[in-house]
């Protein structure tokens, strides 16, 4: 199994602060592999079903749900639960894990179950905490998401306001997150306005609501997002500005649900509104990931003379900056937009100037990126030999499940068989990256074969072992092949 890394989470004053460091670095595994080792160091220093072990399963369960493995993070979830189900001592502990079990059941669709626990941890809650504290309200949070997704519109709503009065009349800042959660309520067709007038309410909480907003892209419907983004934009343009960093989140957080919902006019002027505002306050480098995003939006649009000519514009900003790694980006960028325009002279000086720039950079992860593209260029122009060797360096430079590692060893391997493209050939390219993900992390003598498939974008598997495996070998190969399937629909739903 590998071994932690410290060098980068060193701030991190607990094990479960350094699993969330490890996860918002793209390291699901370690994150997963550090907290494992704490639940087995609680169930040996306080046993099997101890108040702690049932924290530390809690932990685990938190690392796994932020890992896009809920089914895991449900088991830990209710071993946590059960653990203290009947110790009055842990009786506030028990209510955070039925309510984070509440949560997960509602997250993998099973609504029946998730009501029935969240109805019953709000009732909990009300006899623990009273109905006027704010830990009723916290229970109540969960029952109006969860009636939500049920289409129940009526009784979300009257819940939802019922945690923001709460939260209200306590001057708790989690009223942010109920009037974010009550907006997308009305948006899908609820009563009342989106958002209230917010002139009354704090900077803080203002700011907290568009963040919250924000953080509810993940689930639900996407139209109904694009409305309460929609409304939420002009209510923070007007109570904060323009300018204001929530503002300009929002906008972009706007455009990239146009993007996904081919809605490529608004998702062009949301880009531009940006742009601007950074070109206002001299915000160099955000002027120029504002610019980058504009010519993709404007290529994905159709419109490719402004593509190109945002490109040009945008390496202009580019050069003022200095950096090579942002130069390398843009260029790159732009080689591959005139390489889908036609224009292979022109494309391929910028590839390969893209390159240039990378080498005298230090990321490794821009060379890596910048080597494929110019690589799959020239396997696509039928110069093998010089294809192989820029793809042999890229792939080199990438972590293994990178997306452009993934393209880059496809490619590679047509090349290698003598093949002018090897764009058909990702899906067995993306298997066997998947299993040496697995194989890499469990003991060599244990499985005889993992037979992958993917079917209808899903993976499928078949696991063969050679011997029987101990409690905790179970563990492990579950939890990599669980990972694996985390980190490879996370890492290839992100490719550009």
């Amino acid at each position: 199994m590998a071994g932690l890394d410290c060098r980068s989470v060193t701030q991190a004053s607990t094990p479960i602060e350094a699993a969330f460091d490890l996860l918002r670095q793209g390291r699901l595994s370690e994150a997963e592999e550090l907290m494992t080792r704490e639940l087995h160091a609680a169930a040996a220093e306080h046993g099997h079903g101890s108040a702690a072990w049932a924290s530390a399963q809690c932990d685990l369960g938190n690392v796994l749900l932020n890992a896009g493995q809920p089914d895991r993070a449900i088991a830990c979830y209710r071993a946590a639960t059960e653990a203290t189900r009947t110790d009055p001592q842990h009786r506030r502990e028990h209510l955070t894990y039925r309510m984070n079990l509440g949560m997960a059941l509602r997250m993998v669709g099973r609504l029946d179950e998730a009501e029935a626990e969240l109805r019953q941890c709000a009732q909990d809650r009300g006899v623990f905490y009273g109905r006027g504290h704010a830990g009723y309200a916290f229970g109540l949070e969960p029952l109006a998401e969860v009636l939500l997704r049920r289409g129940d519109l009526r009784q979300a709503q009257q819940v939802a306001e019922q945690a923001m009065d709460n939260f209200w009349r306590n001057g708790h800042e989690r009223l942010a997150t109920a009037l974010a959660l009550r907006a997308e309520i009305v948006a899908a067709g609820g009563t009342g306005p989106l958002f209230p007038d917010l002139h009354q309410l704090p900077d803080r909480i203002v700011e907290l609501l568009a963040r919250s907003a924000v953080d509810r892209l993940d689930e639900g419907d996407p139209a109904v997002h694009q409305n309460v983004l929609t409304g939420l934009a002009a209510a923070l343009e007007k109570r904060l500005g323009p300018d204001h960093p929530a503002t300009l989140n929002t906008l972009s957080m706007l455009a990239n649900l146009g993007r996904d919902r081919g809605e490529q006019a608004g998702r062009v002027e949301a880009i531009r509104r940006v742009l601007a505002s950074h070109d206002r306050q001299g915000n160099a480098e955000q002027s120029l990931t504002a610019a980058l995003g504009l010519a993709l939006a404007q290529a994905e649009a159709g419109d490719e003379a402004a593509a190109l000519d945002t490109y040009a514009s945008a390496y202009a900003r580019a050069e003022r900056i200095g950096r090579p790694e942002q130069l390398s980006q843009v260029l790159r960028n732009w080689g591959n937009a005139l390489k889908a325009a036609g224009q292979a002279d022109q494309a391929e000086q910028r590839l390969a100037e893209a390159v240039a720039q990378a080498r005298r950079g230090a990321d490794r992860e821009m060379l890596g990126r910048a080597c494929v593209a110019l690589g799959v260029f020239l396997q696509h122009e039928e110069r093998l030999a010089e294809a192989r060797a820029v793809l042999e360096e890229g792939v080199s430079q990438l972590d293994g499940v990178h997306p452009d590692a993934i393209t880059g060893r496809s490619h590679l391997s047509a090349v290698t068989a003598g093949q002018t493209c090897g764009c058909g050939d990702m899906e067995s390219t993306i298997i066997e990256a998947f299993r040496e993900f697995v194989f890499s992390r469990l003991p060599a003598d244990l499985l005889a074969e993992l037979d992958v498939t993917i079917v209808d974008g899903d993976f499928q598997l078949n696991v063969g072992l050679r011997r029987e495996p101990s409690q905790d070998e179970l563990e492990r190969l579950n939890g990599a092949v669980g990972s694996a399937v985390a980190e490879f629909r996370r890492r290839i739903s992100s490719r550009r």
